[in-house]
């Protein structure tokens, strides 16, 4: 996962783990690490000969407040969950002119026609992708000009699913 530091992102990867003794990758250089919580949201980390105490603050979903003795950090977990939404949510601002979806997947169900009127927030098509079912909507009422795709067809990232006016 990546995880947002700042206005920094490291990728971060656990690579063993046996009760506390952790070997993790931070941007591909390994670290062993003993980490062990000693009140709710307080750690000690053990990492090489140097001890530190960090205090974790959820401050909300996937966000927290990194502080130690000296510093704080705001942290972001930015894991696919994160990376998926943030796409959904990308250029909302901007005028929608294609329905796509942000990763590769399966389409389930078209629910349109071209040429039909359609209502701000209906369902046009849905896409199967990472073992779950995502409805895509329009976001005003709008005309569907043209479907690029086919039920069942498996569909690659951000591939133009349907055009609309």
């Amino acid at each position: 996962m990546e995880i947002k530091i700042n206005d920094r992102n490291a990728h971060v990867e656990l690579l063993a783990r046996d009760g506390n003794k952790l070997i993790i990758s931070i941007d591909g250089k390994k670290f062993e690490a003993d980490v062990e919580m000693v009140e709710e949201g307080v750690y000690s980390l053990i990492i090489g000969n140097k001890s530190h105490n960090i205090e974790l603050i959820e401050v909300e979903n996937k966000k927290y407040l990194v502080n130690t003795y000296s510093k704080s950090y705001d942290i972001e977990i930015i894991d696919a969950e994160s990376k998926y939404l943030l796409s959904r949510k990308k250029d909302e601002s901007l005028e929608e002119t294609t329905i796509s979806s942000p990763m590769p997947g399966k389409v389930v169900k078209i629910l349109v026609k071209e040429g039909q009127k359609v209502k701000a927030g209906e369902t046009v098509v849905v896409v199967s992708a990472m073992k779950m079912e995502s409805e895509y909507k329009v976001k005003k009422d709008r005309i569907i000009k043209e479907i690029k795709v086919k039920e069942g067809q498996t569909v690659e990232a951000h591939q133009p699913l349907i055009v609309i006016e």
